[in-house]
């Protein structure tokens, strides 16, 4: 591993467009899981310019049935949709969440995807699709998540705080943030380059305004590094393209599940390649993404390894996953290695050999949780009641117990 380096993460606002494609299917999601804890949902969004359209296969009691809505279900979908729109804070001539125009092209469930999935006789419930799915952790931040990645997301949070509070009211919902930290030995310590292109009012790309925002632009992110990371010879892009006043979908068309990369590590880590939002939690890509994060977390909140990466593989239609891989990158104490930790994870009854079933008993993942994590990752979250449940560190006795 070397030790000596460069190393870059971005992130998005709620405002950019993919974004909010992400957070209207997962408060679509949300929506049937409210309705029916077993729904099936795989709803994709597609945001432009004054427009919303929604595509994907259902199935959802009392909602959707045989081929029909259920009386107000439609409604209750746009309503959801817009006011989704409304509290990202888009009022405006491209993107308003009151006039946009809505499409609805939900549908019924293939019968023989429902075949492989669900659990008939003696077979037990099956994964909702084939794939691959990584899990990572390392001790760079409190939330032992990669300090790029982490620090590009908070900058963006405050922003939008402020936004919303009022505090920075020439901020508008569309941002980007980007940050470079250099590593010696391993460990964070100074940032060479931060990029943060923010959409603004009027005026806010010229003389006294603009000297404005990129003053408050600098202060977020000194509140936000850790003491000493901006020097003198940090590198500031600010707004580096000028004007930013048309953004959001009006400025580029938006899609669900474009930003992966933004949602999982800041490609600190690999990435299995599917997408999270939209999908219910019988659908690996979203479910064991967050159990892989769950267990390389413990593993580093145990002390067992200062970085871990884990991956899980499944079948559609078949429960028990293919293969398990702990990578400890090196970096665990004497005597534990990622064939331990393997062994011991799959030896600790309450995960059920990590089944789509299991995981989401485990994790509690069939209730309406979803929106919060649509923006700003789903991962480095603090649990709070039933949201995130797989940032909690409730594993660690159970590992150290095992591994002795």
């Amino acid at each position: 591993m070397r030790t000596n380096y460069l190393f870059t993460s971005e992130s998005v606002s709620e405002g950019h467009p993919d974004k909010v494609s992400d957070q209207i299917s997962d408060a679509v999601v949300d929506l049937f899981l409210s309705k029916d804890p077993e729904a099936r949902v795989a709803c994709e969004t597609l945001t432009a310019t004054q427009r919303v359209v929604l595509a994907g296969e259902i199935r959802c009691k009392g909602v959707y049935e045989n081929g029909e809505w259920a009386d107000g279900a439609l409604d209750e979908i746009e309503r959801t949709v817009r006011n989704t729109v409304r509290e990202i804070g888009y009022e405006q001539d491209g993107f308003h969440w009151e006039t946009l125009t809505f499409e609805n092209h939900l549908h019924g469930q293939s019968a023989h995807i429902a075949q492989g999935v669900d659990a008939s006789g003696n077979k037990d419930e099956g994964a909702g699709d084939q794939g691959i799915m990584f899990g990572f952790a390392c001790d760079e931040t409190p939330d032992l998540m990669p300090a790029t990645l982490d620090y590009s997301h908070k900058i963006l949070e405050r922003m939008a705080a402020d936004r919303k509070s009022g505090a920075a009211p020439f901020l508008e919902p569309d941002s980007k943030s980007q940050v470079t930290l250099r590593y010696e030995s391993g460990k964070p310590v100074a940032a060479t380059a931060v990029v943060v292109s923010t959409q603004h009012a009027e005026g806010y790309d010229q003389g006294e305004r603009e000297a404005e925002l990129h003053a408050y632009v600098k202060g977020v992110v000194g509140d936000i590094l850790p003491d000493g990371f901006v020097t003198g010879d940090t590198a500031w892009h600010i707004n580096p393209t000028g004007s930013f006043v048309i953004g959001g979908p009006d400025g580029d068309a938006g899609l669900t599940g474009r930003k992966i990369i933004v949602d999982t590590y800041g490609g600190a880590a690999p990435h299995g390649g599917g997408a999270f939002s939209g999908k219910d939690p019988t659908k690996v890509d979203r479910s064991a993404a967050y159990i892989t994060r769950y267990l390389a977390k413990n593993v580093v909140a145990a002390g067992l390894a200062r970085r871990c990466t884990i991956q899980l593989a499944y079948a559609i239609g078949v429960s028990k996953p293919l293969s398990l891989y702990v990578d400890t990158h090196g970096t665990a104490p004497d005597g534990v290695n990622g064939a331990k930790l393997e062994k011991a994870i799959q030896s600790i009854d309450k995960l059920g050999g990590l089944t789509p079933r299991a995981i989401r008993t485990h994790l509690g993942l069939n209730k309406p949780i979803y929106r919060k994590s649509a923006a700003y990752g789903h991962f480095g979250r603090t649990p709070d009641g039933d949201h995130f449940p797989w940032e909690r560190t409730d594993l660690v006795d159970d590992l150290k117990a095992v591994l002795g």
